[in-house]
C-alpha cells in the first residue's frame, strides 16, 4: 500500500473517531438525573465547585440610603453585581440569600406601601431564599402569606407574589406539625446538591405584637435544624447552609463570636457547614464548633460574601471563608437603573404624605440612652403619648424607636421613620405595685422603658429583681403609692406584654385609641417652634 493510501486511511480513522467522540457526550447524558455529571465530563469540568453566597440581614425596607454615608438599593444592587462578577468562573455559582427582617420597621417609602417596593427590589436583585425574621410577623401571618404568594390589599391593590422564597423550619401552626413555610430547600451548584435550612428566633412571640404571631408556635432552633439535616442526609445532601434569624456579636477579622445564640449553633448537627445569622445588627464572621458563622450589619449598610469550595467526590464543603463588605458610596459604581425606577416610583407615590412639614427641631434629638437608660427622644415620645391620651404616666419601649430626629425641618416621613410599626395607643389603669414591677422587668431583656410622669433611681449593684426601691420612685413629684391606681398610656405592643414586660397584661380598663405615630405628630405640632427635647434626669443610677 502506498504512503498516500496509508495517510488517507489514517485520516479517515481519526475523523471517524472525532465524530464518534463528539456525538457520544450528549448521548451519554440521555436519561440521567438532573445534576448528574458523567465521569469524563466531571474530569473536564474539574473536581471542585466554587459557591459564593451573598447575604443581607435586617434590611428593614431601607431602599433609600440609611444616611449620606451609605447607599440606597440601586447601589446595593451594583455592589452585589460587582462581587458576583469578580467571582465568576467556569465552575462557580453565586446565590443571593436573606436572613430575615428584610421588611418591617421600614421607612415610609416602603412601609406605607406594605413593603411591596422592598420586595420588588429584592426580586429584581435576584434574592432566592430567606429565613423569616421577627419583623416579618409585624402584620400577622395572613399578610406575610399574601406577600409570599400574592393577593389583594386595600392600600396597595393586587400584589403578584415574591420570587424569593421564605423558609421556616421551626414555626408551625398551633397544635400541628405543619410549618408556615417549607423548612428547607435543596438547590444544586453545578450538579452538587446543597441544603438550605431556615429558622427564626424561638423567642419571637416575646418581642412582637401578640396579634402578629397569633395561632403560631415557635420551636427550638437547633432541634428544627437537626431534624431537617437528618432529612437532607437521607436525600444524599452533604453541604448544608442554615439561615438563622438570631445572632450575637463579634468582629470582621474572624475572631471569637459571642452571645446566647452560640449554644444554639453548637447544638446543631456537625453536618451544618455555614450559619448565616441576623437580629443583633452586628458585623462579624468567625467559626463556632467548626461552622462558619456570619452577620452583616443592617439596613443594607453591608453584606456577607461567603466563598465555599465543594468537592464533586464527596459533595461536601471542603473549605470556606467570609468577608463582611461595607456599602459606602463609590464613584466607580453605576446604579442599577431597574432598581432605581422601583424606588423612584415608590417615592413619588408616598411624596404627598411624607413631605408634609410637621415642625422644626432646634437641635438633633436622639434615641441614644445615657448610663441610666434615659434618652431625649424617648422623653419626647413619652411626653406626647401622655399629652395625647391625658394620662398621668406614659411608657415607651426603646425598641420601638427606630430613628433619630435631625435638627431643622421635620416632616411626617421623618417621624414615620422614628415610629414605623403602626402601633395603637392604649390607655389603662395600673397599681403602684404593678408600676414598680414594670420598672424591675427592665432587666429581664434588658430594655429601659422611656417614661413620662415618673422619676426614679435604680441600683447598679443590686440583684436583678431588686434594682428599684419603691421609696425612690416619684409620680408627678409624689412618692409612689403601691396600693394606688394610676392612669397609664403605652402602645399596644407593651400593653400586650411585649419585650417581656408581662406585667402590662394585668393592667385594667384598657381602651385602644389611634396610632402612636399620630400622637407624636400631633404633639410636635402643638409644641412651640422650634421644639426640642433633652435628657432631664428622670432616671438616675445609684452605686
Amino acid at each position: 500500500m502506498s504512503d498516500v493510501h496509508r495517510r488517507s486511511r489514517l485520516l479517515v480513522a481519526v475523523l471517524l473517531a472525532l465524530v464518534m467522540a463528539l456525538t457520544w457526550v450528549p448521548l451519554a447524558n440521555a436519561g440521567m438525573p438532573e445534576g448528574h455529571v458523567p465521569p469524563k465530563a466531571a474530569q473536564k469540568a474539574g473536581r471542585e465547585v466554587q459557591l459564593q453566597l451573598l447575604a443581607i440581614n435586617d434590611y428593614h425596607g431601607q431602599i433609600i440610603p440609611y444616611s449620606t454615608s451609605y447607599v440606597g438599593a440601586e447601589f446595593l444592587s451594583a455592589y452585589l453585581d460587582r462581587r458576583e462578577a469578580e467571582a465568576k468562573g467556569p465552575n462557580s455559582d453565586t446565590w443571593r440569600l436573606g436572613v430575615g427582617d428584610l421588611i418591617g420597621a421600614s421607612p415610609a417609602v416602603s412601609g406605607l406601601l406594605q413593603d411591596e417596593p422592598t420586595l420588588e427590589v429584592l426580586n429584581e436583585m435576584g434574592f432566592m431564599y430567606s429565613c423569616v425574621g421577627n419583623h416579618e410577623f409585624d402584620e400577622g401571618i395572613d399578610e406575610l402569606l399574601r406577600l409570599q404568594y400574592g393577593g389583594y390589599h386595600p392600600v396597595t391593590g393586587d400584589w403578584e407574589r415574591m420570587k424569593m422564597k421564605y423558609l421556616a423550619a421551626n414555626v408551625v401552626y398551633e397544635g400541628t406539625d405543619e410549618t408556615i413555610f417549607p423548612g428547607y430547600v435543596i438547590k444544586r451548584a453545578h450538579g452538587i446538591p446543597v441544603g438550605i435550612i431556615g429558622v427564626v428566633y424561638e423567642g419571637t412571640p416575646s418581642i412582637v405584637t401578640a396579634s402578629g404571631v397569633a395561632g403560631l408556635e415557635f420551636l427550638d432552633e437547633a432541634e428544627a435544624v437537626n431534624e431537617a439535616v437528618a432529612e437532607l442526609k437521607g436525600k444524599g445532601v452533604e453541604a448544608i447552609i442554615v439561615l438563622m434569624h438570631n445572632g450575637g456579636y463579634g468582629d470582621t477579622s474572624g475572631g471569637p463570636v459571642t452571645g446566647e445564640f452560640v449554644g444554639i449553633v453548637e447544638a446543631m448537627d456537625d453536618e451544618v457547614d455555614v450559619v448565616l445569622t441576623a437580629h443583633t445588627h452586628a458585623r462579624y464572621w468567625g467559626y463556632i464548633d467548626g461552622k462558619l458563622v456570619t452577620q452583616a450589619y443592617n439596613a443594607g449598610r453591608a453584606f456577607a460574601d461567603v466563598d465555599l469550595v465543594l468537592s464533586r467526590a464527596t459533595k461536601d464543603v471542603v473549605s470556606s471563608k467570609a468577608e463582611i463588605v461595607y456599602t459606602y458610596p463609590d464613584a466607580t459604581l453605576l446604579p442599577d437603573l431597574k432598581v432605581l425606577s422601583i424606588v423612584q416610583k415608590a417615592l413619588d407615590t408616598v411624596a404627598p404624605v411624607v413631605n408634609e412639614v410637621v415642625g422644626e427641631a432646634a437641635a438633633d434629638i436622639t434615641r441614644t440612652q445615657n448610663a441610666a437608660g434615659e434618652s431625649a427622644l424617648g422623653n419626647l415620645i413619652a411626653d406626647g403619648q401622655a399629652w395625647k391620651q391625658d394620662t398621668q404616666i406614659a411608657f415607651m419601649n426603646p425598641g420601638g424607636i427606630r430613628a433619630d430626629i435631625s435638627a431643622g425641618e421635620v416632616t411626617w416621613g421623618d417621624l414615620f421613620a422614628v415610629q414605623p410599626f403602626g402601633n395603637y395607643m392604649v390607655t389603662m389603669e395600673m397599681t403602684g405595685a404593678q408600676i414598680e414591677t414594670a420598672l424591675e422587668q427592665q432587666w429581664v431583656k434588658p430594655a429601659f422603658l422611656q417614661i413620662h410622669g415618673i422619676e426614679y433611681s435604680w441600683s447598679a449593684s443590686a440583684p436583678v429583681g431588686d434594682k428599684v426601691d419603691p421609696a425612690n420612685v416619684l409620680i408627678d413629684g409624689v412618692p409612689l403609692d403601691l396600693a394606688a391606681t394610676y392612669t397609664v398610656a403605652a402602645n399596644n405592643f407593651l400593653a400586650e406584654g411585649g419585650d417581656n414586660f408581662t406585667i402590662f397584661r394585668d393592667a385594667t380598663n384598657k381602651v385602644y385609641w389611634g396610632s402612636d405615630l399620630d400622637a407624636l405628630v400631633d404633639y410636635i405640632k402643638y409644641l412651640p417652634q422650634p421644639f426640642n427635647a433633652v435628657i432631664e434626669g428622670r432616671v438616675t443610677v445609684l452605686p
